[in-house]
């Protein structure tokens, strides 16, 4: 299969120039129209409580030109329409990792940038972050990112197939550390059992965060659930490893006193529910 071709930087809106200056837009129509959808699944599938909250923020001229360059060769609308050819879509066949979450996507493409041989799902709701990551990528040239944007649940749910990646990501989710708003975390058993039917069996899923009682909830529900287990054979949290960059807002939480604590557990070879294990995504 060929090589996906590597989008063209355009000179000088490439090098951070706000370039000539548009006219304003009309009302609704959308800033980057072959950019990220604001609402990708629209109301096609059920409203649920939600474990991410979108922000909004100022796009930067620099993230703007990435997004309108790089967006339409790099990026993906979670739609929930279709089943994904990750294949096509790096256009190669290396491992695939998803990481939910990205921030501002420094850490991403450090970690793009060292291991080649993988391709990374990178997703985030986050239009500033998605713009940027395209942009170090870009920088960077490399081709073995690709930038996601809407609910993950919706991807993993309707859009991957089973057995289709080779690890997951979770890097400093949002806490929701009050306790009514518990419910709203993302790594819950339900969501573990849905990414296991996407995980191939020796996956690894890596998870950080500097919330103390949410790394507690996080090592008891993975230690807990039957269809992972603890790299570590005496249990506990491990090491950061050498792989996972040290980003810029891990370091404020460390400045502050936070405790980080990474976890890595491996998707076991046998699946928790053959029956769900089998079914197909319905987007298609």
């Amino acid at each position: 299969m060929s090589e996906h071709p590597h989008p063209t930087p355009q000179s000088p809106a490439s090098a951070g120039s706000p370039g000539p200056a548009r006219s304003p837009r009309p009302k609704g129509e959308p800033r980057f129209p072959d950019g990220p959808a604001p609402d990708p699944a629209g109301s096609h599938f059920e409203r649920r409580i939600r474990s991410f909250q979108p922000r909004r923020s100022r796009v930067t001229a620099g993230q703007a030109d990435a997004l309108r360059r790089l967006w339409p060769a790099w990026g993906l609308d979670i739609d929930g329409q279709r089943v994904l050819d990750l294949a096509e879509l790096f256009g190669n066949d290396r491992p695939v990792v998803l990481e939910i979450g990205f921030g501002m996507g420094e850490a991403t493409a450090e970690m793009a940038a060292a291991d080649p041989g993988t391709n990374i799902l990178a997703v985030d709701v986050h239009t500033p972050g998605q713009g940027n990551l395209l942009a170090l990528a870009d920088r960077a040239g490399l081709d073995n990112v690709r930038v996601g944007n809407g609910d993950a649940i919706i991807l993993l749910r309707e859009m991957l197939a089973p057995d289709s990646l080779a690890g997951l990501r979770v890097y400093f989710p949002d806490p929701w550390p009050k306790k009514r708003h518990h419910k709203r975390r993302l790594i819950q058993p339900e969501f573990l059992t849905l990414a296991a039917t996407r995980l191939a069996p020796g996956a690894l899923v890596h998870c950080a965060t500097d919330w103390e009682p949410y790394a507690e909830q996080m090592l008891d529900v993975l230690t807990a659930h039957p269809a992972f287990e603890n790299t570590r054979p005496e249990g506990g949290f491990a090491p950061r490893p050498a792989y996972r960059p040290r980003t810029r807002f891990e370091g404020q939480g460390l400045e502050k006193g936070h405790v980080v604590n990474d976890l890595l557990f491996r998707r076991v070879p046998h699946p928790v529910d053959h029956r769900h294990q089998d079914q197909p995504p319905t987007g298609a």
